[in-house]
């Protein structure tokens, strides 16, 4: 046994060590991925019956593992959506590892749940929700867009048995995230995808107007995005919010990448209207700066999610009267108190200065856009929006676009993926990186 311990103190410093030179790293290595074969090669079996030791199964980690995975963090990782956490949020990810919390109710995690709530009621405020509001963190924008729409589904029969035996339909735009039209699938309801690239409210009116009596009493949700994950687009959410209102059925915002933009005084005005939603999300993990996995998710009656999601058992009864069970306003019991690194990044930094780095990128991502229309060979396909650039290269084929992405990956260059616009294969920058300088971008743009 002492000698176990002894190991362990050994495997702890040297974990400690690897994460504070981890996260010192400016930038990290950009890393690639490697083939189940060379894998395997590499690392051989990992699981054994004796196991390892904990000093060589770092080794594996740090040495081969590892490096087989793309930083997300690097200043040049403008492909998806990247990830930027703050020094301060990567480092107490660790305590929260370290503590033992299980977050899933105020007996278990008073304390945890406390914290989290603030960091959810300074989101809140930033979407111009009432004092009423709450909610939880959920693991990503996936689980958000779900557990809000079956909260919507409680509603909408809530009160009226005739509807228990009806197909729920929800109305997005054609630009909505893929997680709307599976939460749909999950939820055995039919999705109606209407508009363009923007939904608007006229877009949900006319729609809503056209439907027969029976879909229109099928209705309960309109879901809109505010920053699409391709385009950057924020919909109409005002116009969406009053024809919400007015056909008294759920509106719900997947903010998940885009609604980060609300904490940007330059951008702010391109969410009036958030406020007559009924829920929203955002993950902090993309651009508030937050480790994996965390997503936001806010209602403006958190009571209506309580009721769609408090699990019910004999063993937690004991737990049903607790201040705020987090548990309660998602399709999830058991949870890692997740929010606790943004709620601490928060209240080391202030949130002064997440309005400044959000601020920062949405000028790298303006001078990106001055730089690609004025360079010879590029174009943009759309114009510029929240911190994403969408261009193309004049006279390249998809296949150009796959190889120079894949070149520059391989070289440790850059991560900068083709998308698809109308069909045609285009390039985009996502920009949520505070490190990532106007000077990197022209780096990226020299190989064009």
């Amino acid at each position: 046994m002492h000698e176990l311990t002894k190991d362990m103190e050994v495997l702890q410093q040297a974990i400690v060590r690897y994460s504070v030179e981890r996260v010192r790293m400016d930038p990290p290595e950009l890393d690639s991925p490697r083939d189940a074969a060379e894998l395997s090669a590499m690392a051989g079996q990992t699981i054994t019956e004796k196991g390892l030791g904990g000093l060589e199964a770092l080794r594996l980690f740090t040495d081969v593992l590892a490096p087989a995975c793309i930083s997300t963090d690097h200043p040049k990782f403008l492909a998806f959506v990247p990830a930027a956490p703050t020094e301060a949020a990567t480092l107490f990810d660790l305590i929260v590892g370290a503590s033992s919390i299980c977050g899933t109710t105020w007996l278990e995690s008073a304390g945890a749940t406390y914290a989290e709530n603030q960091a959810l009621k300074w989101i809140a405020d930033l979407a111009g929700f009432g004092p009423e509001s709450g909610g939880t963190f959920v693991s990503g924008g996936t689980a958000g867009n779900l557990s809000a729409l079956v909260t919507a589904r409680h509603k909408w029969r809530r009160g009226n048995e005739g509807r228990n035996a009806l197909r729920g339909l929800v109305i997005s735009s054609k630009g909505a995230h893929a997680s709307i039209k599976q939460a749909t699938y999950v939820m055995d309801a039919d999705l109606l995808e209407v508009g363009g690239d923007q939904l608007t409210g006229d877009h949900v009116t006319e729609t809503i107007e056209s439907l027969s009596p029976l879909d229109r009493e099928r209705l309960v949700a309109v879901a809109c995005t505010a920053g699409t994950t391709n385009l950057g687009i924020i919909d109409d959410l005002s116009g969406i919010g009053q024809a919400a209102k007015h056909y008294d059925i759920w509106m719900h915002v997947d903010g998940a990448y885009g609604a980060a933009g609300l904490a940007a005084p330059s951008v702010r005005d391109q969410f009036n209207g958030m406020e007559l939603a009924d829920s929203f999300i955002v993950d902090p993990h993309k651009w508030l700066f937050a480790p994996f996995d965390c997503c936001a998710l806010i209602y403006q009656s958190p009571a209506l999610a309580r009721e769609a999601h408090q699990q019910q058992g004999a063993y937690l009864e004991v737990v049903y009267d607790g201040v705020w069970n987090s548990s309660d306003y998602a399709h999830h019991l058991s949870r890692r108190a997740r929010g606790l690194p943004l709620w601490f990044s928060l209240a080391t930094h202030g949130t002064h200065a997440y309005t400044d780095a959000v601020e920062q990128t949405l000028l790298v991502a303006r001078e990106a856009a001055t730089r690609i229309s004025n360079h010879p060979h590029l174009e943009l396909v759309v114009d510029q929006s929240l911190s994403i650039c969408v261009f193309r290269r004049i006279g390249w084929e998809p296949t150009d676009y796959k190889q120079w992405s894949d070149d520059q990956l391989e070289r440790g260059e850059s991560f900068v993926t083709p998308t698809k616009h109308k069909g045609e294969t285009v390039l985009r920058f996502c920009i949520v990186n505070p490190r990532t300088t106007v000077a990197h971008i022209e780096e990226i743009l020299a190989t064009l």
